[in-house]
């Protein structure tokens, strides 16, 4: 009997230890949060949709030791995402130490009661009570102005809500000459997240100025690609095609995740060792440029002899088999296995 209490204690503690250390290991984990709206927002990938937020993305690069946690939502404003109570869950999730990306202003410009906000005022004023309460709460804060609109319109078109983009065609899009200028669309949204960092001491890193250089470099043409501007027959998933020149596609929500995770490391330094690459992501949940494998492996020996990696987030995934002299290397994430 007394060799049979010895044994059930020692499951018993050997649980607990297991429970404890599970606890310290998911403690040492940092967050990165994001709050926001629909261009950083996780998205519907239903019917293979290739709408994609930069925050949908971000995990790709960065390691397992810092978690995205994306509450980034289509259509909110710095005051509705409050309001909605959206804010309350952050907070309770929070962990000391843990990041939180604030980044509003596409639709604090609408003119709704809901939804507006004034830059100098208002707008100020709810991006510092995120600042301020993510302090409060141990957090670190990081102000990021918007990200532009494609805008070479050579005058800014009426946009009263960006969200009405996803029921329009490619028929219903602007009618309006482009030039080879990129023009801003968000005025003083977009000067009031620095003014804010400069006077509380924030982090802040230049979105705005970032996907300006990005969508200006591209020109007129190949910026298209960034975005869900599609043809009619182009995108089986928009089979009338589509001119939405505010929101990503998958190609596009990687390609500014990519350069908001490097402007992310440069203005905080200690984010770097966790900083990370591969040539392609796969991930069942839509967070990758792939949901299949099959999809990333047909990228990969596109690309010829040059080493190719594909990392996989999660899940179990039938191992492929691969030629002795393949370049194609696997790593596996979130604990990701082979069947």
């Amino acid at each position: 009997m007394r060799r049979i209490f010895s044994s059930i204690y020692s499951i018993f503690f050997a649980a607990i230890v297991t429970l404890a250390l599970t606890s310290a290991d998911s403690d040492k984990t940092t967050t990165i949060f994001v709050i926001g709206d629909s261009t950083a927002a996780n998205k519907d990938i239903s019917n293979n949709k290739k709408e994609r937020g930069w925050g949908m993305a971000l995990q790709c690069y960065f390691t397992d030791d810092v978690r995205i946690d994306n509450h980034a939502v289509n259509g909110r404003s710095s005051i509705s995402f409050f309001n909605e109570g959206r804010w309350t869950k952050v907070l309770e999730k929070m962990k000391p130490g843990d990041y939180v990306i604030i980044q509003f202003g596409h639709n604090d410009e609408k003119p709704g009661e809901k939804r507006h906000t004034d830059p100098g005022s208002t707008f100020d004023y709810m991006l510092a009570r995120y600042v301020r309460e993510t302090r409060e709460h141990g957090g670190i804060p990081v102000l990021m102005n918007c990200v532009v609109r494609r805008n070479f319109f050579t005058s800014v078109p009426q946009n009263d809500d960006d969200e009405k983009l996803r029921t329009t065609t490619f028929k219903d899009g602007v009618k309006m000459v482009e030039g080879d200028t990129l023009i801003d669309t968000h005025g003083l949204y977009r000067v009031a997240p620095r003014d804010v960092a400069q006077r509380m001491n924030v982090h802040f890193v230049d979105a705005n100025k970032i996907t300006h250089d990005l969508e200006q470099g591209l020109g007129t043409e190949a910026s298209k690609k960034l975005h869900m501007w599609f043809k009619p027959g182009e995108e089986p998933s928009v089979p009338e095609g589509r001119q939405d020149n505010t929101h990503y596609n998958v190609y596009g929500a990687h390609v500014v995740a990519k350069l908001l995770a490097d402007a992310l490391c440069e203005e905080i330094p200690l984010l770097k060792k966790y900083r990370c690459d591969a040539d392609y992501t796969v991930d069942s949940k839509g967070r990758g440029d792939f949901m299949s494998l099959e999809d990333a492996m047909a990228a990969a020996q596109a690309k010829g002899q040059k080493t190719t990696t594909i990392q996989i987030l999660g899940g179990e995934w039938q191992k492929p088999q691969l030629p002795k002299k393949s370049k194609i290397q696997f790593i596996m994430r979130e604990n990701a296995k082979w069947k």
